[in-house]
């Protein structure tokens, strides 16, 4: 067990990374996940809190992301396969934490394997409607201010319409 001390004499427990070598692969992503989500707030104490953050971005680079390369890179379709679906849930939930595996998935696309490749375009499709959500919020921000802009006589009519049809255009 990791153990860290609060100020108030408390102390906060957490699984070993040696022992989540024995979890299956996707395991260590989603304890993550819970962790930072669901119990970091209850810990007030900013040290334990910079302590945890700072162990658990340990499991992420020494467990989790090697465990899973190595599987990915492996011959088992079967495994290559059932951890494929693992993240294609957590890509749809928290993208952010298949972030690190995101290089590796367009080569699983050369398997012969068609739920491979399958799984693999899903994945893919998933980072794709986040960058396009982060483009489209990108734009809105910019619309709203040439709209402004507009209604104050800083920009033409001309030049707002162009940045209303780029907006639409991006939207679809």
């Amino acid at each position: 067990m990791k153990i860290f001390n609060k100020k108030d004499g408390g102390i906060v427990q957490l699984i070993d990374k040696e022992k989540m070598q024995e979890w299956s692969v996707e395991l260590p992503l989603i304890f993550i996940e819970y962790i930072r989500n669901n119990l970091m707030n209850n810990y007030e104490d900013s040290n334990v809190k910079k302590d945890i953050e700072a162990y658990l971005n340990e499991i992420l680079e020494e467990v989790a992301i090697p465990r899973l390369i190595d599987v990915l890179d492996g011959d088992n379709n079967e495994e290559i396969i059932l951890a494929l679906k693992r993240i294609e849930e957590l890509s749809k939930k928290k993208i952010e934490l298949v972030d690190p595996i995101k290089p590796y998935i367009p080569n699983l696309k050369n398997k012969d394997n068609k739920e491979i490749i399958k799984l693999c375009d899903s994945i893919l499709e998933n980072f794709d409607k986040v960058e396009k959500r982060k483009k489209l919020a990108e734009k809105r921000n910019m619309m709203r201010q040439k709209e402004k802009d507009f209604l104050e006589g800083k920009i033409s009519g001309e030049e707002y319409a162009k940045a209303r049809k780029d907006y639409l255009i991006l939207k679809d």
